[in-house]
């Protein structure tokens, strides 16, 4: 296949069982919402603490070329799931939600887990269809044994929603319930009943934090207030719109420490419940973004300098857009405060557990394994670029498209007037990580090569409304 050759060097081959755990690993893989690599102390962050978060990289590895699957929630949560590049993917921009629902014929990865015999349970933001919906938007359809969370990716724009979705049926809320606590208690409710049974699982927690609105615990944001009394306003609502009432949003920068501080103790606690539990050494854990960091619902990542050295945020495809943190935990497996310069993505994720659980790679999947860089043995194959695109909401056409190879970086905006593609822009990360200096002119050659390539990696999106009656 064309695109795959393009996209991976070579597959690696599969480990020796023998090199393997002796049993197959529990997964944790937590997504963050909005987060933008700078918002995490091992990434930088200096105006507010994330021990437990920290704690990831600290005994485990940290990546610093990690790409999300989009610079926006749904396309990013499609990749992720189905192991395929941005350009490919039914999904590339946020719109109609339930025209988003994942195919039904593909092994995707919560079904690659279920095929291995794992427990399954997912708690949090779905973004690929309403949840309470019977048949293929509900995340059950594809190999999850549980799903507690928003009924849709609207009504997650509220942490204080009339109800909560349990395993398909939705159940009213008592109003004032923060829904993301009562969430990961359903999370480590799945970690307990599942080590009880005796069977190893696959935990998926795609958390709203920190996406806004910036609402968080009343204790933990009344902290905050006092720690930044100077943005003590309130700049009224955000959130759900008719579907929902949301509470007034007050503080937003004391808002977005509760909730970063909030979800960090919650780190915190599931380490030590797989402690107590005793299967520390026995799970791997990995944490990253959906995409960069917002700008909504007053939160302000140039205060935070959520995105670090890097230019753009959430909807641009430059680094801030589209550059993940990405942390591994595996204690006694994955050596503890590694660092990993690896040019990986969100693709990866399935094929490196297809390998970990000793299956085939979906035939679907667009990614590599990254088992041999996790485990510090093999060879590693190698992407040869990672694309991007993104086709803003309910449309077809290309908004913004990107390319990496190696240090050279492309970016093509369209332009909102002419609805034609502006000049491609030409960056070299290593001398220029924060894409300020555009060397195009310079590089012709250079440009019309990736140019070349981007227009290899894309495959022509169907209309909305034809990609929902497919799904």
């Amino acid at each position: 296949m064309a695109i795959a050759v393009m996209f991976c060097a070579s597959l690696s081959e599969p480990l020796l069982a023998a090199e393997q755990s002796a049993s197959t690993p529990n997964v944790i893989y937590i997504l963050a919402d909005d987060l933008g690599l700078g918002d995490l102390g091992c990434y930088g962050q200096k105006k507010l603490k994330t021990p437990n978060i920290d704690r990831l990289a600290e005994e485990g590895m940290l990546f610093s070329d990690h790409y999300s699957g989009n610079t926006v929630c749904s396309p990013s949560r499609a990749v992720l799931m189905t192991g395929q590049h941005p350009g490919r993917v039914h999904c590339r921009g946020n719109g109609d939600e339930n025209g988003f629902a994942l195919d039904p014929d593909m092994t995707t990865l919560p079904r690659l887990f279920k095929n291995a015999g794992y427990a399954t349970g997912a708690y949090g933001k779905w973004g690929l269809g309403h949840t309470h919906l019977e048949g293929n938007p509900n995340p059950m359809t594809h190999g999850f044994d549980h799903f507690s969370g928003w009924k849709s990716q609207g009504i997650a724009h509220t942490y204080y929603p009339s109800s909560l979705v349990r395993d398909g049926k939705e159940i009213p809320l008592k109003e004032g319930t923060f829904v993301h606590d009562l969430i990961m208690e359903d999370a480590f409710t799945f970690v307990k009943e599942s080590v009880k049974a005796g069977k190893s699982f696959f935990c998926y927690i795609p958390t709203a934090v920190p996406h806004a609105a910036m609402h968080a615990p009343v204790v933990l944001h009344e902290k905050w207030r006092k720690v930044y009394p100077q943005f003590d306003k309130k700049i009224g609502k955000y959130g759900a719109g008719k579907e929902e009432e949301c509470p007034d949003v007050v503080n937003p920068i004391a808002g977005f420490a509760a909730m970063m501080e909030n979800l960090d103790n919650q780190v915190g606690d599931l380490l030590d419940l797989l402690q107590e539990l005793g299967v520390d050494e026995d799970t791997l854990i990995l944490f990253a973004s959906d995409n960069g960091a917002h700008h909504e619902g007053g939160h302000d990542p140039n205060f935070w300098d959520s995105n670090g050295p890097y230019r753009g945020v959430k909807r641009d495809l430059y680094e801030g857009g589209i550059r993940s943190p990405f942390l591994a935990r595996w204690p006694g497996t994955v050596s503890a405060g590694s660092r990993s310069a690896h040019i990986g993505a969100f693709w990866d994720i399935l094929p490196t557990m297809a390998e970990l659980t000793g299956q085939a790679v979906p035939d679907q999947s667009d990614g590599i394994s990254i088992l041999p860089t996790l485990l510090g043995k093999g060879e590693q194959s190698r992407h040869t670029t990672i694309y991007h695109e993104w086709v803003g909401h309910r449309s077809t056409a290309i908004s913004t498209r990107s390319l990496r190879q190696d240090d050279w970086k492309v970016v093509q905006i369209r332009d909102k007037k002419s609805k034609n593609l502006k000049p491609i822009e030409l960056y070299n990360l290593k001398d220029d990580p924060g894409e300020t200096r555009d060397l195009a002119k310079q590089f012709p050659d250079v440009v019309s090569k990736m140019e070349r390539f981007m227009d290899e990696a894309h495959t022509p999106l169907e209309k909305p409304d034809k990609q929902s009656k497919k799904r």
